[in-house]
């Protein structure tokens, strides 16, 4: 009896050993088999319909890579103004201010001082002497014809009315200078003050003037911006120098509104580089636009290359857990979650690389994100 019973123990524990390898079989089937489920998706044709879901194929079109920049607006040395005046006085009045703007010919400030109203005496009394000096040089003309006068007396008179032309016309020449018409000048119109007149139409940069102040020919009164040559000035490292060239197109935007796009082209290339191994690339806008100021900090990209690949709308493409996907369709209403590599997004078309998909492959174009979220709703309630 005692052997019989070791017997039915010795037979409970070889079966038990040998069903056990099965189980751990069937479980890591189970499991492959679960793996493989979340990959593909059921969607019923009223679950399609409610969810908007479109398929198609990938195109195969020439997709360019952009090189992204970055830089601010500037103001070329020719459209940038310091305004200074040639004599010196003291400030009048003036209602300018920084960002103000203004057109050509419109006063910016009133200067004043005694040596204004001394140029304009100097210049009515040469001109009254010199009217005196013609005559002159007229009646010993006349004498020296009939023989009446010396040469010596002639030539004298001859001088002395050539050198008040002279003195009056430099002095016609200064009163230009500094805004005063000297053919309209007369006793009667004599001014103590002048103005400061804007040679171009534009906005005020900088004010360096107070009321009262005196200023010197060497001081800097204004600085003037003429907004219509402004141009965008990037920096580019070393190594994409040589993917860029004069007349590239470059798309530019502000880190505030990046959906507003202004549209300029490379000018120049700059050849030396600074400390951190970068150039200055120098682009002019194709159209003006009163919101980009000088200093304004703007990006700018640049297509640099055109290569053949297959694209898909940016709806087709989905991100999950740090990876990218588009579902395939596999017939019988059911979606494959196949990985992608993806590559550029252009208007609204992104790249995608696999070897799976081909330009015949059928994918899902629009709201991927509703299969996406029936197989993270699956996972969870597993």
């Amino acid at each position: 009896m005692k052997s019989y019973i070791i017997s039915c123990l010795s037979f409970i524990l070889l079966t038990s050993c040998e069903t056990k390898p099965d189980n751990e079989t069937s479980n890591a089937g189970q499991q492959t088999d679960s793996v493989n489920s979340k990959q593909v998706v059921h969607f019923s044709t009223a679950q399609i319909k409610n969810a908007d879901v479109e398929t198609g194929i990938p195109l195969l079109e020439s997709v360019s890579e952009h090189l992204s920049l970055q830089g601010k607006i500037d103001v070329p040395p020719q459209s940038t103004i310091s305004l200074s005046f040639p004599l010196g006085g003291y400030l009048k009045s003036t209602r300018m201010l920084p960002g103000m703007r203004v057109g050509k010919g419109q006063v910016l400030a009133e200067l004043e001082d005694m040596q204004f109203i001394q140029l304009q005496q100097d210049y009515l009394t040469a001109k009254e002497k010199l009217s005196l000096n013609e005559t002159e040089y007229e009646r010993q003309r006349d004498l020296n014809a009939s023989k009446a006068s010396s040469d010596r007396a002639f030539q004298q008179a001859k001088s002395e009315m050539e050198t008040q032309r002279i003195l009056m016309s430099a002095l016609a020449q200064k009163l230009e200078l500094i805004g005063i018409n000297p053919a309209k000048l007369t006793a009667g119109n004599i001014r103590k003050s002048v103005s400061i007149l804007s040679p171009i139409n534009g906005f005020v940069s900088k004010v360096n003037v107070n009321v009262g102040k005196y200023t010197a020919p060497t001081d800097m009164l204004f600085e003037l911006v003429d907004p219509r040559d402004i141009h965008l000035s990037l920096n580019v490292f070393e190594k994409d120098l040589s993917l860029l060239s004069v007349g590239q197109i470059v798309t530019a935007y502000t880190n505030a509104e990046p959906a507003k796009k202004f549209q300029a082209r490379i000018i120049l290339i700059s050849k030396n580089l600074d400390q951190d191994r970068m150039a200055e690339v120098h682009c002019h806008f194709d159209k003006y636009n009163a919101s980009l100021v000088p200093g304004m900090f703007m990006n700018g990209e640049v297509s640099v290359t055109s290569n053949k690949a297959l694209t898909v709308p940016e709806d087709a493409v989905v991100r999950w857990e740090n990876r990218h996907y588009v579902f395939i369709e596999k017939g019988s209403e059911n979606y494959e979650m196949l990985e992608i590599q993806p590559g550029t997004i252009s208007n609204g078309k992104q790249q995608i690389e696999s070897e799976k998909i081909n330009s015949n492959t059928k994918i899902v174009t629009k709201n991927a994100y509703s299969l996406l979220m029936k197989i993270k709703n699956t996972e969870e309630e597993g």
